[in-house]
């Protein structure tokens, strides 16, 4: 049996919860990634009520669709980012509250514990599927934020000692808040992403080790994010097999531009055609899904397959539709049987 199809809401947060099940039915999709924000999962309600969660799959159920993942990527960002204006339009004003730097963090970290038990609520009442799937680990996907993204590049000169501070910084956030997902059963996956503590394979291993290699802490995969940077992004997924807790189907393209803009953007905005590289819709751009796949079945992940669909070029409804098609299309299960095995009869 070949994965589920789900489409991410966070691109569809505008939306109304039930329009938004409507239209990803309509689309072709098995389920849907709750963002939790919008209105399509309320992470404070989940937490302490069957009734809400309850609701929300009766909703679903009633379009045919299931869920395996909610994301909470903007409290993720909050966790260990250095706080700034911009973190106010993105948050929680309970997160916010007065936008002191290190309350922000503080209550960020507290309300991914809440999200860990949100999730678990929510998966635990979850109606038995009819296909093998069944009852899946709930998982967080999300962001860590990061103290020492600003210092990519290493001006003024940047030490090991530095770098390595942001990553301790990293730990001593983020284990408690795994430490709570363990005892609830939920797994964390960071998606793999320029501005957060792992942005490539390097610092993934370095994030790994900075928290002991915490059953609990894994990743969302992202092409898209990897690509363009020049990380050979089938290598990330031979390289964390084991930690690869969900799976986005997310399409870039690079060596698009004209030349006046490079990786770091430029200032520019999505879309603009001087930029070097650029998000496209599932199928338009330059990643090589056939060789993900393969990847993804020789380390045996079973999970679901969820379009995170960013395209400013295409309407997104018709986006979204030929996504759901063409991540169909790719899909295929491991074979159980050696193709020679038949002449050993």
């Amino acid at each position: 049996m070949t994965r589920p199809v789900t489409l991410f809401t966070g691109q569809w947060a505008d939306l109304p919860f039930e329009t938004m099940c409507d239209k990803a039915a309509s689309f072709g999709y098995d389920g849907l990634e709750l963002a939790c924000w919008g209105d399509h999962f309320d992470v404070d309600r989940a937490a302490r009520s069957d009734k809400y969660c309850q609701g929300r799959w009766e909703v679903l159920g009633d379009y045919g669709l299931s869920c395996y993942a909610v994301s909470a990527h903007l409290v993720g960002q909050a966790v260990c980012d250095p706080i700034d204006g911009r973190h106010k339009s993105i948050l929680p004003d309970d997160v916010w509250g007065d936008g002191e730097a290190e309350g922000v963090r503080k209550r960020a970290a507290k309300k991914m514990i809440t999200t860990g038990k949100a999730a678990r609520r929510f998966m635990d009442l979850k109606p038995k599927d009819k296909t093998k799937w069944g009852r899946r680990p709930a998982v967080v996907n999300g962001f860590t934020g990061s103290s020492v993204w600003h210092s990519i590049y290493a001006f003024p000169p940047t030490d090991q000692k530095f770098w390595e501070a942001g990553f301790k910084d990293f730990a001593r956030r983020w284990t408690p808040i795994l430490n709570q997902f363990d005892k609830l059963n939920v797994n964390f996956a960071l998606e793999v992403h320029p501005t957060e503590i792992a942005f490539d394979i390097a610092t993934a291993q370095r994030a790994l080790k900075a928290v002991n290699h915490h059953k609990r802490f894994g990743f969302n995969y992202d092409p898209s994010h990897l690509g363009y940077q020049g990380v050979d992004y089938v290598k990330f997924i031979r390289t964390f097999g084991d930690r690869i807790y969900h799976c986005h189907v997310k399409d870039a393209w690079w060596g698009h531009g004209d030349g006046t803009v490079g990786v770091f953007g430029g200032h520019t905005d999505f879309t603009d055609p001087r930029r070097f590289w650029d998000f496209r819709s599932p199928g338009r751009g330059d990643i090589d899904f056939e060789q993900i796949i393969v990847a993804l079945n020789d380390v045996g992940y079973a999970g679901p397959l969820s379009v995170e669909w960013e395209d400013g070029r295409m309407d997104r409804e018709h986006g979204a539709t030929e996504a759901c098609a063409f991540t169909r299309s790719l899909d295929f299960p491991r074979s159980e049987l050696a193709f020679d095995a038949q002449f050993d009869n």
